[in-house]
């Protein structure tokens, strides 16, 4: 009997080696950060179920990226910088690809500990704008835009609006009262001084996001002329409401790309057609990629989004978000040769990133966004933005695509990096050299 169990045990173990290599598949392991939950859940929402349902999409119809399964896994952060980190923590011993903090407060934490780890942050169009120096932050991406080519995208779309001039002008940043929402000061107070705008600052807490009253009362005895909203979450609908509520122009009051929630216009009902808002890429359900996550992911019943919210503008940021992330990918197997990439390759397929209009007709984004192109010096590539607008029921582009003012915002990077990076004697800068950026 013992011989029999024996021979049994044997031949399980030969059939199981023999089975391995056709179960065994290669795999990629991309962790999102994401929030449910939470006084932001309204927003990061819709950039979860899109950022998953297009890797997902991907899993279904290719069988993942360059025949490597991509392997999913959210990790609850409600926004909050210490749950991120230990997110972080839980994960990064799964040889990630790559981290998607989601948070300006998260991406602060994982900065340094990004080079010990050798796992690049993606921290797409947020974050730390000095982060765009790819020479003093060698793994740290923040593509397509930063935060201060968007305030400086705002000030042209201000200047274009009154004929050129704004001096003496009074302009308002009303702006969440944490890292995120302070990132477009310092490009601000230097615009104010290159074109003699007066430039006033509306912090709102945290706790008060649903209740600002007195800013609103305190922007109407300032008689602003402009308003540009760095809000997220909970802020942004109650921010659009009470600008209708005050009688404050519409028109007149813009976005970040992060105050562009569908939800956050409805706010303000019948009241909030006008309102705009930053964006880098389009709105709308009629792209192909759309359409193949509606056949591959919702018609199989694997997305916790509702089918009606494809194509909302958030939805949408969280697909191109992922598109990030696969083409990162993507170009790491194809520089390294291999399917499974680790943290390192990422890195080197982020600095090698350019996305072409050619690529984005391949990938079903053709008319969905502008290309974009990653070096080595420069992790972000300052990409145009355009002004959206709320028709009353949807998002429609309002603009041409606007170039930053790169010779304002470059510079001030340059040297907020060298600063940043100079209070850490320690700090992992990069150890090859890298040229200009173009």
């Amino acid at each position: 009997m013992l011989r029999q169990l024996t021979l049994t045990a044997l031949a399980a173990a030969g059939f199981a080696s023999l089975a391995a290599p056709a179960v065994a598949q290669d795999t990629v392991y991309v962790p999102l950060l994401t929030y449910r939950t939470g006084p932001f859940a309204g927003s990061g929402i819709h950039i979860a179920n899109g950022m998953r349902d297009y890797l997902e999409m991907l899993n279904q119809r290719d069988g993942g990226i360059g025949g490597a399964k991509i392997i999913i896994e959210e990790c609850e952060t409600g926004y909050d910088t210490k749950k991120g980190v230990e997110c972080y923590e839980s994960t990064k011993g799964k040889n990630p690809v790559l981290y998607n903090p989601y948070s300006t407060g998260i991406t602060l934490q994982l900065i340094p500990k990004a080079a010990v780890d050798k796992v690049p942050v993606l921290s797409m169009a947020y974050g730390l704008s000095a982060s765009a120096d790819g020479n003093n932050f060698p793994w740290v991406f923040n593509p397509p835009v930063t935060y201060w080519d968007g305030a400086s995208v705002f000030i042209r779309h201000v200047l274009q609006a009154e004929g050129g001039n704004i001096k003496g002008k009074t302009i308002g940043l009303i702006h969440l009262d944490a890292p995120f929402g302070k990132e477009p000061i310092p490009v601000l107070e230097a615009l104010a001084k290159e074109y003699g705008f007066n430039l006033k600052l509306y912090p709102v807490p945290a706790a008060q996001m649903q209740n600002q009253g007195s800013v609103w009362l305190s922007i109407r005895r300032d008689r602003v002329d402009w308003i540009y909203n760095q809000g997220w979450g909970a802020m942004n609908p109650t921010a659009v409401k009470e600008a209708v509520k005050n009688g404050f122009p519409i028109n007149k009051l813009v976005g970040v790309w992060w105050a562009g929630g569908d939800d956050d216009a409805r706010a303000g009902e019948a009241g909030a057609k006008g309102y705009k808002t930053l964006n880098f890429h389009n709105t709308g359900a009629q792209f192909p990629v759309m359409q193949d996550i509606l056949k591959h992911v919702f018609d199989k019943n694997l997305s916790q989004a509702k089918r009606e919210q494809v194509g909302e503008n958030l939805y949408n940021r969280g697909v191109y978000n992922s598109m990030l992330i696969a083409e990162a990918v993507r170009t790491a197997q194809r520089l390294t040769g291999k399917k499974a990439v680790n943290g390192a390759d990422v890195r080197r397929g982020l600095e090698a990133l350019n996305i072409t209009e050619a690529r984005l007709k391949e990938i079903g984004m053709e008319g969905f966004a502008a290309p974009v192109k990653v070096t080595c010096a420069d992790h972000n590539g300052h990409n145009k933005v355009f002004v959206s607008q709320w028709d009353g029921t949807k998002y429609v582009k309002a603009s041409d695509w606007i170039e930053p003012l790169k010779n304002i915002v470059r510079p001030l990077i340059e040297q907020a990096a060298k600063e940043y990076v100079s209070k850490d004697a320690g700090w992992p800068k990069r150890t090859e050299a890298c040229d200009a950026p173009a």
